[in-house]
């Protein structure tokens, strides 16, 4: 059997691929069928890198043509890297790139000019240019574009020592010239080619943390009805951990989508004239950070109250106020994480119908969070000592609720901005003071 396999490897010319080698290809070509299949039908990143790529193509192509076969340029690779180089995923970003790369590579190029004129294409020039380009590209304005200051000092520098004395500045003058034609280039393509809209990546990533929240609150107050358990309280600790990284994460995609709305003509179009401010959901992000934060202390508390549980369990009437107002903060959290539940629903069509209850439910949390207090205030005095663990879990509640309180009322208020207003919208009531 070898014989035969090793007579037709022979025969046609290819190694036969083994077991492993084959179910590795098989493994590869799905998962490009899953990319390629998840790029057309979602809006996702997959989708965003297939039009990078094409876009970035497409822009190359053409500052290549025009350049070499047009403009019959000496250099005319200044053009496509340009393009391509400026090519960002939004269209704000991608015209203050361009202005920052043009300005770099003006500031290089003038600087080999002038020092090259005056001192000559001599090897204490070239150190000079070199020396010059570093400092100026340091310069803050220029941003991540200042290292081209000094690329451009140096390529400008072999032009000028390879072409006629009478050509020098007009061969100088070309790279400019080729590098604002590909930032010209690159900024129309992004911004006439499917210009990118991020509000849908920057509600998903916010339903998403809302959602996590929403689940990790809901086993809180599930659990905290019962003695605490060490495994849990670690559990959850770990969890409230990884939720902080995961909602800055959604602050930046609603700081990206908000940008992408600048210079961008989707946005006169009907179907994205909605999409004209995300006060709301920056807000709504804000807050969903400084709650990861505020989650991750409360665990941090609980440790602690676990721990001071364990070390009192003689004591009855001390183990008494604990179970208390740990049964009472429960409560508190069930019903943040009713809103965190609403939050991660949210629809930007659907907004003024879901501002309502989102308010009845800050409401609650804070009714909850109010016969919370009270029975703090009744207690015991080492509930209201800040020294002590129950102390520490009162004054995170009282944030929490306030934080997630004020991002329903900053979504209530975006309301017209973000769609329509429907009726019985409560867009402006009042809110109740801190209790």
């Amino acid at each position: 059997m070898t014989f035969h396999r090793t007579a037709r490897t022979a025969r046609t010319g290819r190694t036969a691929r083994t077991g492993p080698e084959r179910v590795s290809l098989q493994a590869c070509r799905a998962r490009a069928r899953g990319w390629i299949s998840r790029a057309k039908q979602s809006d996702g990143q997959e989708r965003h890198v297939a039009l990078t790529v094409l876009k970035s193509t497409l822009a190359a192509t053409i500052c290549w043509y025009l350049a070499h076969d047009v403009w019959h340029a000496k250099a005319p690779a200044f053009a496509p890297f340009a393009a391509v180089a400026i090519m960002q995923v939004t269209i704000y970003q991608s015209v203050w790139q361009s202005l920052r790369y043009v300005g770099a590579v003006a500031a290089g190029v003038l600087v080999q000019g002038v020092l090259g004129q005056l001192a000559g294409p001599y090897l204490i020039t070239f150190a000079a240019v070199t020396a010059l380009a570093l400092i100026i590209g340091r310069w803050p304005a220029l941003g991540s574009e200042g290292s081209q200051v000094t690329t451009a000092a140096l390529f400008a520098f072999s032009t000028y020592m390879i072409v006629p004395a009478d050509q020098k500045w007009t061969a100088l003058g070309q790279i400019a010239a080729l590098v604002l034609l590909g930032c010209a280039v690159g900024t129309t393509i992004n911004l006439t080619l499917w210009p990118p809209l991020r509000h849908r990546t920057a509600e998903q990533a916010l339903r998403t943390v809302a959602d996590d929240l929403c689940r990790l609150l809901g086993d809180m107050q599930t659990c905290l009805a019962e003695p605490l358990d060490e495994d849990r309280v670690t559990s959850w600790q770990h969890r409230s951990n990884a939720l902080l990284p995961q909602a800055t994460q959604a602050r930046e995609a609603v700081d990206r989508a908000g940008e992408s709305l600048a210079y961008n003509p989707r946005r006169l179009l009907r179907t994205h004239r909605a999409h004209r401010q995300f006060a709301g959901y920056r807000a709504l992000a804000g807050a969903l950070e400084r709650n990861a934060g505020q989650i991750a202390a409360v665990c941090r508390s609980l440790a602690y109250a676990q721990q001071d549980q364990s070390a009192n369990a003689a004591d009855g009437g001390f183990r008494t106020v604990d179970r208390g107002f740990l049964t009472a903060y429960g409560k508190t959290l069930g019903a943040c994480c009713e809103i965190a539940e609403r939050l991660s629903r949210l629809d930007e069509a659907a907004l003024p119908h879901q501002t309502s209850p989102l308010l009845d439910a800050a409401d609650a949390a804070r009714m909850r969070l109010d016969e919370l207090t009270a029975y703090a205030e009744k207690a015991a005095a080492p509930v209201l000592d800040s020294s002590r663990p129950y102390g520490m879990l009162l004054t995170e509640a009282i944030r929490l609720v306030h934080d997630l309180e004020h991002a329903c009322r900053a979504l209530d208020q975006s309301g017209p901005e973000l769609a329509p207003v429907a009726a019985g919208s409560r867009c402006g009531r009042p809110s109740k003071p801190a209790g």
